[in-house]
């Protein structure tokens, strides 16, 4: 692929990303990247903030940002460990559960509302090209970093 070609396709994933976000956030009430964190915390339970960071893949100030957000709206509590006060652990409040629950309710009661236009073979088909992209990406800055 010509590097005009590559830059193309990586200007559209850019625009993607910032439609959709913009969208989910406008039918859920929730961000995308703070969506995902509550989802990991409502799956895994009570964990550490570094944990949270090394899932979503983004760093400590973004982290915390969103959680200061979360705690203000009262969808998590932090607190930190008694052992070691360097780490923070982070858990759901019942708020968070309870609309998380509402939020997944109301999005099948209305029969997809969240449409995005592709079928599931599609929608398996984009998520193995977006990993595979993002894993070929994290493999070349591992190489990069390592010289």
């Amino acid at each position: 692929m010509e590097i005009r070609e590559i830059s193309q396709l990586f200007y559209k994933i850019k625009i993607s990303n910032q439609e959709t976000t913009s969208f989910f956030e406008k039918e859920t009430g929730f961000s995308l990247t703070r969506y995902q964190m509550m989802l990991f915390l409502k799956e895994n339970g009570k964990c550490l903030q570094s944990q949270i960071q090394s899932e979503l893949k983004i760093d400590r100030s973004a982290v915390t940002r969103h959680l200061k957000v979360l705690e203000e709206k009262n969808y998590v509590t932090r607190e930190r460990n008694e052992i070691n006060n360097r780490e923070i652990f982070v858990y759901l409040t019942d708020k968070a559960h309870s609309d998380l629950d509402c939020c997944e309710k109301k999005h099948n009661a209305l029969q997809q509302p969240l449409n995005i236009s592709l079928n599931t073979e599609e929608a398996e088909q984009l998520s193995y090209l977006l990993t595979k992209l993002l894993n070929q990406t994290e493999t070349e800055r591992g190489s990069n970093d390592a010289k």
